[in-house]
């Protein structure tokens, strides 16, 4: 479904190397994947609870990567339930390494802001993926440094993705990442992303993130403006890992009489929501990994990731989501064990279009949830 991939994981696959012109001038070819099946048990759902949960496919993941002299080449195709999208384009693009340093990307590539590659620990995403602000890929261009302790990216983004982009054509919801949908569109982002690394014992970066783009809307045919910036720290302390993020938005289509302003329409995975237009998100992650190395079990990641939309907007009712559990390594085989706890929450509750906006539930909602995957 909506949820997010392990990269706690290293990436099994296989390695194959040909060599169409000399011996010296090797094609790198990585092939991998996973299978992946997932329980829920949704508290607020009476058809759910009578039967015990549900225990449904979650994805089928192939990824492949390649390199030839300077050039290197990733894709991550991801096959859905059709109800959840079906089959798409996490992320595809065609890269070249200057040197150690400075490298270029080309494509459906991730957006450069804020932790990376996402906020949280658990099989959920924090909130700042349902504002369509993690764990995104967009069609352009992306320059990535990288020397001592600094980091630095620049990005330009034509448009948001793969799918329904040309002409008047609505923005498919049949995509991993949430982008803003309905009548308007994104268009022209830049992204600018720096970090700074330090510490030994206690080891630490701070970084700093901006977006500048476009929301062109299909009925007046002119673009507004879309901007958010976001603060991070991340500590890792020996088994111990803290992440904490403040994010900003603020977007303003130009959009046509009678509609509201005060949100916006997104989509992914087959349907659509609405958020509202400006808002802060806090997000603080904790974890702590316990080497295990008994029988069938490696590891076992303890955590606990909150995360706060706290909407700008008189009347709006904020959304709040906070997830404790833990993920097992089990060789080749990961899984999350996940008690999600949501407010005017999407994914977390019975309310759909309006609870990332208005927010109109005052009750929490539960959710129990096992995911389990084979990675190869």
């Amino acid at each position: 479904m909506r949820y997010k991939e392990s990269l706690l994981l290293p990436f099994f696959g296989a390695i194959i190397a040909v060599s169409p012109l000399a011996a010296q001038e090797k094609t790198k070819l990585k092939i991998g994947g996973t299978l992946r099946f997932n329980y829920n048990y949704s508290d607020w759902k009476p058809e759910n609870r009578k039967r015990g949960g549900e225990f449904d496919f979650d994805v089928f993941r192939l990824n492949v990567n390649a390199s030839y002299k300077k050039f290197d080449l990733a894709a991550d195709y991801r096959f859905y339930p059709a109800s959840s999208g079906g089959g798409m384009l996490r992320e595809g693009w065609i890269g070249y390494s200057f040197n150690k340093s400075h490298r270029l990307q080309m494509g459906l590539t991730t957006v450069p802001f804020g932790i990376l590659p996402y906020t949280g620990n658990n099989y959920f995403f924090n909130l700042n993926y349902y504002a369509g602000l993690e764990d995104d890929a967009d069609m352009g261009i992306k320059y990535l440094f990288r020397k001592n302790r600094w980091e630095l990216s620049l990005a330009y983004f034509q448009n948001a993705d793969l799918s329904g982009t040309g002409g008047d054509t609505e923005l498919s919801a049949s995509r991993y990442a949430y982008d803003i949908a309905g009548r308007d569109k994104e268009a022209h982002q830049g992204n600018v992303r720096v970090v700074y690394h330090f510490g030994n014992l206690w080891r630490q970066q701070l970084g700093g993130s901006v977006l500048v783009g476009g929301l062109y809307n299909m009925d007046t045919r002119k673009t507004g403006f879309r901007s958010a910036f976001a603060l991070h720290y991340v500590v890792d302390y020996q088994r111990w890992n803290l992440k904490i993020q403040y994010t900003s938005y603020n977007l303003k289509p130009v959009q046509a009489p009678g509609e509201d302003r005060r949100m916006v329409t997104m989509a992914a995975y087959g349907s659509s929501y609405r958020i509202v237009s400006r808002a802060d998100i806090y997000i603080v992650s904790l974890s702590c990994r316990i080497p295990v190395n008994k029988l069938f079990l490696d590891s076992i990641c303890l955590y606990n990731d909150f995360s706060l939309l706290d909407k700008r907007t008189a009347g709006f009712n904020d959304s709040l989501e906070n997830v404790t559990g833990c993920s097992l390594t089990m060789g080749k085989v990961f899984s999350y064990i996940d008690y999600a706890v949501g407010r005017n929450h999407a994914w977390l509750g019975d309310v759909w279009d309006e609870a990332f906006a208005r927010g109109t539930e005052d009750n929490w909602n539960v959710k129990f949830n096992i995911n389990i995957g084979y990675y190869f």
